[in-house]
């Protein structure tokens, strides 16, 4: 593994502050002996929710899931691990619905280097490496799937990395989420070129995808923006979104190149205009509905996930007209990430745990579903997926630092 940081930076580096969400708030961890140990060495990287919001795990799952976050060994790491392993046992009340099925899928793994940086969102380069986001530890990471060899690449102070996408000349761009850019790696110099949002009111860029003009398009969810970058000039052009506090979040581009935006904060679709950005609106029947991700079939019909109601859903733009299944696991199984690879339709339950990856075949109207491995635990969750040119599945588990390759239709698993 080589780490790099080389930066070649277009104007000042600043840090944006962002407002606690009510996920991200810190809870109150119960008394008992490490408690105090447990706050300290935690809270360095992370909330006490991440703590009380997990499924729990056996003595042996929080070692392995401490090992994933920090170096930790002798009487520390055995008190830690006593502590959570009393308050946080491994629990089943959210214990997913598995459904069987005549499919095989295997899952590849590989576990990256630096401890603790919540790895997500890879994605295939035009090369065949795979890239990932290290939030955490403000870094992008390059797989070589052939050898397994890794690289990591430091960003500029406060970038914390919440997407990966390539360009077709192979560069790596990122969406700096804590401090108000986009950022280009070249990987042939392990250079980077940041753009500065224009509007201060633009803080967290999340999401976001190439058209076939090399035009970059992408979402800001808390600012409730989105926006398009031309990188040969350097524009970026922002739209805040009709609907208030609609949070968009996925962002894919339809068959005719049009960018598709959802909606993490309301019950809508975004169809964005890709020479005025004018924004259209496609409400969702129930509004108690929040979208994370979407993706397009080749046929041009929208699959979305309805994450607050736990449901699969699909949208015709032409008609307007919906419809929706529910998940295997329930209303409260929070469908995240979405891919339609073949015909088939590819999502998680991540509010499951284990997280479970679900596969729709939509002539059928048949489910199944497997749980997603982490090593020898299970921790969730996937937030995003993307297809591979041979029509597998990049997905992650953030709180154990894997990266993982599905491979449709294979009935052996590796890890690495």
């Amino acid at each position: 593994m080589s780490r790099l940081s080389i930066t070649l930076s277009l104007g000042v580096f600043f840090l944006s502050v962002v407002p606690l969400t009510a996920q991200d708030q810190p809870a109150q961890l119960p008394e008992g002996d490490g408690k105090q140990l447990v706050q300290s060495v935690c809270t360095a990287c992370h909330e006490t929710n991440q703590i009380t919001r997990s499924s729990g795990y056996t003595p042996e799952g929080w070692r392995e899931v401490i090992q994933t976050m920090i170096n930790l060994s002798g009487s520390p790491a055995e008190t830690i691990t006593k502590y959570l392993a009393t308050h946080f046992p491994a629990g089943s009340d959210r214990k997913p619905t598995l459904v069987r099925g005549e499919s095989s899928i295997a899952f590849r793994e590989w576990k990256v280097p630096t401890l603790g940086q919540r790895s997500r969102d890879p994605v295939e380069a035009p090369d065949g490496s795979i890239w990932w986001a290290g939030q955490y530890a403000n870094l992008v990471g390059r797989i070589n799937p052939q050898t397994g060899e890794m690289w990591e690449y430091t960003l500029p102070e406060g970038a914390k990395p919440h997407s990966v996408t390539p360009d077709q000349e192979g560069n790596i761009w990122y969406t700096g989420n804590g401090n108000a850019t986009i950022g280009k790696l070249d990987p042939r110099t392990a250079m980077i070129t940041e753009y500065k949002m224009p509007d201060p009111d633009a803080r967290d860029p999340h999401t976001a995808v190439f058209d076939k003009n090399g035009t970059l398009w992408f979402t800001l969810q808390l600012s409730n923006k989105v926006g398009r970058l031309i990188p040969s000039t350097g524009e970026i052009k922002l739209v805040t979104m009709p609907t208030p506090k609609s949070r968009p979040y996925g962002i894919k581009l339809s068959p005719e190149g049009i960018p598709w935006i959802s909606c993490n904060g309301s019950n809508c679709l975004v169809r964005l205009d890709p020479q005025t950005m004018e924004p259209r609106v496609y409400s969702l029947p129930d509004p108690k509905t929040t979208v994370r991700r979407l993706d397009f079939a080749s046929d041009g019909l929208i699959w979305y996930v309805n994450s607050s109601l736990g449901r699969l859903g699909r949208l015709d733009p032409k008609t307007g007209q919906t419809k929706e299944w529910p998940s295997p696991s329930g209303p409260k199984s929070h469908p995240y990430a979405i891919a339609v690879v073949d015909g088939i339709v590819w999502y998680n339950e991540s509010g499951r745990r284990p997280d479970t990856l679900v596969r729709f075949d939509p002539k059928t109207e048949r489910f199944q579903s497997w749980p997603v491995p982490s090593g020898n635990i299970y921790a969730g969750i996937v937030r995003h997926m993307r297809p591979t040119r041979e029509g597998n599945l990049l997905i992650h588990q953030s709180s154990t630092n894997r990266i993982i390759l599905v491979t449709l239709n294979k009935a052996t698993a590796s890890r690495q």
